[in-house]
């Protein structure tokens, strides 16, 4: 490192401008809403880098903001304070990098807000560079927050805001690079230029897949090590269509609020007993919460029934598996106890399926993470729903889908599509989580963030994660296409008789409370459960909740390191509102 570099400075500024919304809780939305409503944000900073050397060795790669943002929702023109620029520093993703702004203002009202944009620069697309340079997505919280606690945090304005062409140029035309005498530095205007180049050669440019990981497994599978201070007890039962399916009970204290948590597809209950962090079952015990119980039901990796061909659909679930396990859990506690539903997943839309096809009763409350009753996904998961089981049924010869595939001894067909998903996926080196994006979602990884998961987590994916059968994304896509609406599978079987062909045909009549919760990155179901409020705000006005949590993606909303401050609160919270008589 040239010496000479420690006494030059960098500073350029930037416009950059769009639409943002203060009623959306998602980036796309955001935009979309601000848009139609006029409603934008322009963002007019300075980047200063004082001391170029540093810049370069610190791993941060960090500058301050000056200047102000514009946004009439924010009440007008808004000083910056103080303000952070990271150029591109590492990530929790292998083969992404981000460009971070994060400032402090106050409005014209005098009121503090936490601007917060960041440029996802990762190569997902065909000549995606452009984009990914140049477009921001913008959260502006309430208050001077945490930028690092963005769930944490009230969202006061959301959308996306980007550079164009010609401010771009104005950018090129206003970069300068100043030595200590206040000349031009040549030298460092050419090590900044071939930093940033470099950088985006790292993510754009082409790269060998990742070696294979070769982790160790810390925890036993299925250990219930994860909970203490509780009698631990499983409870199996019997479907009426003849399998055989487990509760397990967490019990502290007599309680007469009981807790049942259902997990999602591919999962088992052990996404809520993970001894790495504090658990959801560990948190509503210490919380008060005296009687917990997690349902297995046939979608769960501690049984065999997803490892074959079979023809199960959402609609079994809602009609034999949810009635049964509230049966068996009422014969331990009593008709007389208030039970509430946390779930997820596949969990959430058949446990509501489940109450709205009326197949189940005598709920207080749920909590439904990610998706329920209107199921939307990313486009390329549209693709892969519609052409993904015929081609696993037809083409490939599979029964199921694996995410440990890639680590079986010998070679078969699911192993060389665990080798080809390795190519495709460089984020990380654990082939499990490069086949769970290959099966759920859309994104680099689809079903969670990163950051959010700890190293523990990520090396036991193919622990907490199961194969799947291809026709349970049969009735997913069949649900998408029927206007994005939970609608039975085969409306003219006599065996699902007992369900309605539309499930939210009695909307009007189920006087369950719910809160709906979801992480602002979905990649797995995208904004399915917001839409679903919206819907259900139409039929019953003021019934149901919503949040939405930035930051957090899909699967991370419970099995995130952190979420014990970030997440289990809410939860805690609208239990404890409908705890009482």
């Amino acid at each position: 490192m040239s010496n000479a570099l420690q006494r030059v400075s960098i500073e350029f500024s930037e416009v950059m401008s769009g639409f943002v919304s203060a009623e959306a809780t998602t980036f796309a939305d955001g935009r979309k809403d601000g848009e139609a409503a006029g409603n934008t944000l322009a963002l007019h900073v300075t980047v200063g880098i004082g001391d170029l050397a540093a810049f370069l060795e610190k791993s941060e790669h960090a500058g301050t903001l000056a200047g102000h943002i514009d946004c009439p929702l924010l009440g007008g023109i808004c000083p910056v304070q103080s303000g952070t620029f990271r150029l591109m520093p590492d990530t929790a993703d292998r083969d992404r990098k981000v460009m971070y702004y994060q400032v402090y203002c106050t409005t014209p009202q005098g009121e503090s807000v936490t601007f917060v944009g960041q440029k996802q620069v990762q190569h997902t697309a065909p000549l995606d560079a452009w984009h990914d340079t140049t477009t921001l997505y913008v959260n502006v919280f309430r208050g001077h927050v945490d930028p690092a606690k963005p769930a944490q945090a009230s969202l006061w304005v959301t959308g996306i805001i980007s550079l164009g062409l010609q401010d771009f140029m104005q950018v090129l035309r206003g970069l300068r690079a100043t030595d200590a005498h206040g000349k031009t530095s040549v030298e460092g205007l050419a090590r900044f230029g071939q930093f940033f180049a470099g950088k985006l050669w790292d993510v754009y440019g082409p790269h060998l897949p990742p070696k294979l990981n070769q982790p160790k497994r810390r925890y036993a599978k299925f250990t219930t090590e994860g909970v203490s201070g509780a009698q631990i007890t499983e409870h199996p039962f019997s479907t009426a269509d003849g399998l055989g399916l487990q509760l397990t009970r967490f019990r502290r204290a007599v309680c007469d609020d009981v807790v049942l948590i259902v997990h999602g597809l591919t999962n088992s209950s052990d996404m809520f007993i993970m001894p790495e962090h504090r658990n959801l079952v560990q948190h509503l015990l210490d919380e008060g919460f005296g009687d917990v119980w997690t349902l297995d039901y046939r979608g769960s990796n501690r049984f065999p029934y997803n490892l074959e061909r079979s023809r199960y659909n959402f609609d079994d679930i809602a009609l034999f598996d949810h009635p049964a396990a509230l049966a068996e859990l009422r014969r331990h506690i009593g008709s007389h106890r208030r039970l509430h539903v946390i779930a997820h997943c596949v969990g959430a839309i058949t446990m509501a399926m489940a109450v709205f096809g009326k197949t189940v009763q005598g709920i207080s409350s749920m909590i439904l993470n990610s998706v329920s009753l209107t199921p939307h996904v990313p486009r390329w998961s549209e693709f892969k729903l519609a052409w993904g089981p015929w081609a696993s049924d037809y083409l490939l010869g599979v029964e199921y889908f694996n995410p440990s595939w890639r680590r079986q001894p010998a070679w078969s067909v699911g192993k060389l599509i665990a080798c080809a998903a390795d190519v495709v996926h460089q984020e990380c080196d654990s082939p499990e989580c490069h086949m769970l994006s290959f099966m759920w979602g859309s994104g680099r990884p689809a079903v969670f963030n990163h950051a959010n998961i700890a190293p523990e987590t990520h090396e036991r994916l193919g622990d907490l994660f199961g194969g799947t059968p291809v026709h349970y994304y049969r009735h997913v896509h069949k649900m998408v296409k029927s206007g994005h609406a939970a609608v039975k599978f085969e409306p003219g079987n006599p065996r699902y008789a007992a369900l309605p062909d539309n499930y939210l045909a009695h909307a009007a009549e189920i006087d369950t409370p719910i809160f709906f919760v979801q992480g602002q990155d979905n990649n797995v179901f995208a904004d399915s459960n917001i839409r679903c409020h919206e819907r259900l705000e139409q039929i019953v006005p003021g019934r149901h909740r919503l949040h939405v949590f930035p930051g957090y993606g899909h699967q991370d909303v419970f099995m995130g390191k952190n979420v014990a401050v970030d997440i289990f609160p809410h939860l805690v919270g609208f239990l404890r509102e409908h705890c009482h008589d």
